[in-house]
């Protein structure tokens, strides 16, 4: 009985996490997580105890202690200061998308995509209209590029995160396996976008005059101790030392501070992302618990599909993560990975992050961005948005394709 509990409430929670909503009530996809992982304790699938340590808290803590780090540079106005240093571009729109695309690459491969997809779409939104281009081409190039860039590293997006701590994947190793085909993949969704969208950069109205709003000024001092923060960081993910400990050393410094207090530091941690993590370890631990997971691999090795194949995991990975969006997906299949076979972790963390281009809901940073495009009037819809995200995925599976025969035949 207990393990059909579990069957349903997982069936239930990734349903309503796919769909984003349960009708007749105002639950979102952290919502809808958070009530899966209590049902699981009050249906006896885990006990309290058994919930708690489910939950992968190197994981969280290396989550906790990026987010203070990026909160430093949003209290810092250097993501403001950023996106306001690259408009001087705008006169020549196929440049000024190209730089786009690769500021916001490099930082979301450092920085985490959401972040700069959150603090980037006001301030582009208000300026691209204000100069009278059409804004949609850029904000869904920051999207598609924030997304594609922050596949590169083990700190680029939250899935990257769990990949990398459950996987113990070096981060040297892991920046050197997945950067080529994202660089690659980069170059190709500008291609994408510039073609699509060469006729349309200028908007059809006359510039409008948005009035800026309350955006953090530029403060040199702040932003530098996060510039400096940083770089000691990515030096000590190259150590020895668990990352999730030097992530959380660096965020203990950063709240040490003379001048920003401590509850504006951490308004800025996503703590509806942290939660949804939590969430969705317990979930995935109650069906794991009633040998689900095991289940599901015997059915597909009975019908000949090998998970641990490495372009049947890459078709899996990027339908699944169009199905219930790629951070819940990634929590599943990391279920069924070889811990040995590092490449499985590598390949899982391209097509997971790739596929978050694809549809709308297929990566939080798409979400962020529009909805926050649509504060300003600027609708990016379904239609608009895949017209771009299904060739620029396709250019990124074919290429992730490419690299693991160019990786297993080659070298």
């Amino acid at each position: 009985m207990v393990s059909e509990f579990a069957l349903i409430i997982f069936l239930i929670t990734y349903a309503g996490v796919a769909i984003g909503e349960i009708p007749g009530l105002a639950l979102d996809r952290t919502g809808i997580a958070l009530i899966g992982a209590i049902l699981m304790v009050v249906f006896g699938v885990l006990s309290t105890k058994e919930a708690i340590l489910s939950i992968d808290i190197s994981t969280i803590l290396l989550l906790y202690g990026l987010m203070v780090l990026s909160s430093q540079f949003r209290l810092g106005g250097f993501y403001t200061w950023t996106a306001l240093k690259i408009t001087k571009f705008m006169d020549k729109p196929e440049r000024f998308l190209l730089v786009l695309m690769i500021v916001s690459a490099v930082l979301s491969a450092i920085l985490a995509n959401d972040i700069v997809c959150l603090a980037f779409t006001p301030v582009l939104t208000v300026s691209l209209m204000n100069a009278g281009l059409n804004p949609i081409p850029f904000l869904i190039g920051l999207a598609v590029s924030s997304n594609i860039g922050s596949a590169s590293t083990i700190i680029g997006n939250p899935q990257n995160m769990l990949i990398g701590q459950l996987g113990k994947l070096d981060f040297g190793h892991f920046f050197l396996w997945c950067t080529p085909p994202s660089l690659l993949s980069l170059i190709g969704a500008y291609f994408v976008i510039n073609i699509i969208y060469s006729k349309n950069f200028v908007g059809n109205n006359s510039p409008a005059i948005i009035e800026r709003r309350a955006w953090a000024s530029f403060n040199r001092h702040q932003s530098t101790k996060g510039i400096i923060a940083t770089i000691i960081l990515i030096i000590l993910f190259f150590t020895d030392i668990p990352r999730e400990i030097s992530a959380i050393s660096i965020a203990g410094l950063l709240l040490c501070s003379r001048s920003m207090h401590t509850r504006s530091i951490l308004g800025f941690i996503d703590w509806h992302l942290i939660t949804l993590f939590c969430a969705l370890f317990i979930v995935i631990k109650g069906v794991e618990a009633v040998n689900l997971p095991f289940t599901i691999v015997e059915f597909l090795n009975a019908n000949s599909i090998d998970i641990h194949n490495l372009y049947i995991l890459t078709g899996f990975s990027t339908l699944l993560s169009n199905i219930v969006s790629n951070v819940p997906a990634t929590m599943l299949i990391t279920k069924f990975l070889d811990p040995s076979n590092h490449t499985q972790w590598y390949v899982l963390a391209l097509s997971s992050t790739f596929a978050g281009n694809l549809i709308t809901i297929g990566s939080i940073a798409n979400l962020i961005t529009f909805e926050q495009a649509k504060e300003y009037g600027v609708n990016i819809g379904f239609k608009e948005h895949a017209k771009v995200g299904i060739p620029v995925t396709v250019v990124s599976i074919f290429i992730t394709i490419g690299w693991i025969i160019i990786q297993q035949y080659i070298f």
